[in-house]
């Protein structure tokens, strides 16, 4: 790998994010600040109509619809959220061209990127979805993993569209359902290249006084070698009787690959742009200097895997440059277990190391995904951001953190149809009154009537649960034992149907008279792939449902393991089992759909990729698929007969 020696003006991006007819957000990480120009251009009723807008950071007005954060001397995160002077046109594809300032006037920042651009194409585009015809979804997507990155099957599909004279084939979102970065499983190369680039861009040191140990007071300390592969001694641990075994102390983090864990505000930030763009990796220098023995040959080892996914980058960038692009977090962003029980959380937020590391996670998170699913709830924010990323650890720092750990509106809804609404089931949790170490239910009870307000009155919606609302039955068995025996971070134990509050809460969502008659649910979480039929067994009028669940897009589960789980569940819970009436779901038929060209009987899918999904008019899916390699399609077949489901 070459490395350049001066820092790139395009970090990462252009990522189209929320798209309307009257609006249009882009997220965009520059390494200098100049002024820019976006220019729009399509063809609608035989007539070209084009339009152009400046944004010049020297002269921002309170009118001009865009935010610049800056978060360190080569850092500069553009917040674009233009009102159209005129509506575009829904389900046309529009060219857009960003500019930017040079000494020559305004440069196309395509002719500088050329990879940004599809073959045969000289500008950008996107479509505002209206009407959704097709969806892309996926979550989890983590370098280190060995398995291929399903982004660059997406941006395949997506080429083959843009190439296309017909824009059916066009999909209407890209949605990230939820573990875009892995902050608690961290390859070696990753971490080191991350501290590279902290420094290349001179991102603001972070006090970090309240690490009282190993002489570590600011997070440039942290960049030392020797405090690779064994983070997990710098967390905080706690005294009282271990999750795990009696008598041992723990890390407060609860993840079991904790040695290379995020930690500081930076690291959160630069993570972002590894994983999103090509551009810092040519400026890096991924040779070890000063691993030995097995750290080194571990660094090694993943240097393979974290190669192959950056030559993957290209594709992504391109791909989220081109389609308006929906995320939501769920553990892995922050780290694994995040909020899962009330044990978890008192411990974590009660500590300030810990504490620190969420609040890390939480502004990051805000900056490079929340702010775009629904720009207008943070605009309060603005001033408050600003002053935390200049000053991270200190005062304005601290208080902003204290405003997002206590934040109520991550989940948000987009002006589609069907409706698309994304649900926050992380920071919202109904946490058990039993026992503090109770799986938490995933949201609370006044989320859930925020919930139903927003399904009144739809005919048919799209709903994002980053856990499936409808799991493999034996999975969540078995997690249920674990959490009975006071185990349940061993097993991941979060499932809809894990708190009592929370399972008959979303269950009586589904049967309420004024809900909608269409449910598709996506979710992802579980690291294999999985489609679900689900009807009301007796109930005349009750809503169609469909569980659709695609994980992971750079990951998969344990092949074997897989393999004996499906067909234990096969086994245990048959459309006619007696153990199916233990179950919460026992009023409804889940019907599994069959993965095309699994051998007879298989339902699980354990291969990275992403989602793809055709809707009817009604908002009905028509065909599911799962894009497993850049050719490659796996069709989930039904076995539901509808004809006689009302």
């Amino acid at each position: 790998m070459m490395v350049q020696k001066s820092a790139p003006l395009l970090l990462a991006g252009p990522i189209v994010r929320r798209v309307e007819k009257e609006r249009f957000s882009l997220w965009l990480a520059m390494g200098e600040l100049l002024d820019l120009r976006m220019e729009f251009s399509y063809t609608d009723d035989g007539h070209h109509h084009r339009q152009v807008y400046d944004l010049k950071p020297s002269s921002k007005s309170a009118s001009d619809h865009f935010s610049i954060f800056q978060a360190g001397e080569r850092l500069f995160y553009w917040m674009i959220d233009l009102r159209l002077e005129k509506s575009l046109p829904l389900a046309k594809t529009i060219n857009y061209q960003l500019f930017f300032r040079s000494t020559n006037g305004f440069e196309l920042l395509s002719d500088r990127y050329p990879d940004l651009l599809y073959p045969g194409k000289k500008a950008l585009s996107f479509q505002v979805p209206g009407r959704i015809k097709q969806v892309l979804h996926g979550s989890c997507r983590n370098p280190n993993a060995s398995a291929k990155d399903g982004l660059v099957f997406a941006d395949q599909a997506l080429s083959r569209a843009v190439s296309s004279a017909s824009s059916d084939s066009y999909p209407s979102i890209l949605l990230f359902s939820g573990d875009q970065i892995y902050a608690d499983h961290v390859a070696g190369p990753v971490l080191y290249a991350i501290h590279q680039v902290t420094e290349q861009l001179g991102i603001y040191e972070e006090d970090l006084a309240i690490f009282d140990i190993l002489g570590v007071g600011t997070s440039s300390d942290l960049h030392n070698l020797d405090t690779y592969y064994h983070r997990d001694h710098l967390l905080p641990t706690e005294a009282k009787k271990s999750l795990f075994f009696t008598g041992k102390r723990k890390p407060i983090f609860t993840s079991v690959y904790a040695e290379n864990h995020l930690i500081t505000l930076a690291e959160y930030l630069v993570m972002y742009l590894l994983v999103w763009s090509p551009s810092l990796w040519k400026t890096v220098d991924l040779r070890p200097k000063g691993l030995i023995g097995e750290r080194l040959k571990r660094y090694q080892a993943e240097l393979v895997s974290v190669v192959d996914f950056v030559k993957g980058l290209v594709s992504v960038q391109r791909l989220m440059a081109h389609i308006p692009v929906a995320m939501i977090f769920d553990d892995h962003d922050i780290s694994d277990d995040w909020n899962l029980h009330r044990a978890w959380e008192e411990n974590a937020y009660g500590h300030p190391v810990s504490n620190r590391i969420i609040s890390n996670g939480m502004v990051a998170y805000l900056v490079n995904q929340g702010w775009g699913n629904n720009p207008e709830v943070f605009s309060s924010m603005e001033t408050s951001i600003r002053a935390a990323l200049s000053l991270p650890g200190h005062e304005a720092y601290v208080s902003l953190a204290k405003q997002l750990i206590k934040f109520e509106n991550w989940g948000y809804t987009w002006k589609t149809e069907p409706k698309l609404i994304v649900l926050d089931t992380r920071t919202q949790r109904w946490r058990s009154e039993v026992s503090a170490y109770r799986p938490s239910g995933l949201m609370d009870w006044e989320s859930l009537t925020d919930l139903q307000e927003h399904l009144k009155g739809l005919t048919s919606v799209i709903l994002v649960s980053p856990a499936p609302v409808f799991g493999v039955k034996l999975i969540e068995a078995i997690q249920r034992v674990f959490t009975l025996i006071g185990k349940p971070l061993m097993v991941d134990a979060e499932n809809w149907m894990a708190h009592p509050g929370s399972a008959n809460g979303i269950l009586n969502i589904f049967r309420h008279r004024r809900t909608p008659g269409i449910f598709t649910i996506l979710s992802g979480d579980v690291h294999y792939s999985f489609v679900y039929d689900v009807r009301w067994r007796s109930e005349k009028g009750s809503p169609k449902i469909w569980q659709i669940c695609s994980s992971g897009i750079k990951n998969t589960f344990p092949k074997k393991l897989l393999i004996y789980l499906d067909l234990m569940n096969r086994i245990f819970y048959a459309s006619r089992s007696p153990l199916n009436w233990f179950t919460k779901r026992r009023n409804l038929r889940v019907s599994p759909r069959t993965p095309k060209g699994l051998p007879t009987g298989r339902r699980l899918l354990n291969q990275e990729g992403v989602g793809m999904i055709e809707f009817d008019q009604q908002g009905q899916p028509i065909k599911i698929e799962q894009l497993v390699s850049n050719t490659d399609r796996v069709e989930f077949l039904s076995t539901l007969d509808d004809s006689s489901t009302t």
